[in-house]
């Protein structure tokens, strides 16, 4: 059986897909106390590593994305999928899982 290297340059997103790298959970609280990992929550916020070249409409012509590689997002809390690649955590996302671009 063949063994497959996987990173973020080797991994293409279809459609209107995305991989999005997720932003690192809060160690402390606004207050100062330490969170064990089992307390944290899952960020909703990261930055758009690579994207699909689009959806298709109605006539079979690709609209383009909205959001851009660089881009960092809000996303859906449940929303895509979680892939580990390396020591890095992503999340693969339809773009109408993206909720906002942050400034």
């Amino acid at each position: 059986m063949a063994t497959i290297s996987l990173n973020v340059s080797t991994v293409k997103p279809l459609g209107d897909r995305l991989f999005v790298k997720v932003a690192q959970a809060e160690e402390k609280t606004a207050g100062g106390i330490l969170l064990p990992d089992t307390a944290k929550e899952k960020p909703q916020v990261g930055e758009v590593v690579q994207i699909g070249p689009g959806k298709r409409d109605e006539s079979g012509n690709r609209i383009p994305m909205e959001v851009s590689v660089g881009d960092k997002v809000l996303y859906s809390k449940y929303a895509g999928t979680d892939v580990k690649l390396g020591n890095e955590d992503y999340v693969l996302l339809s773009e109408k899982d993206v909720l906002a671009v942050v400034a």
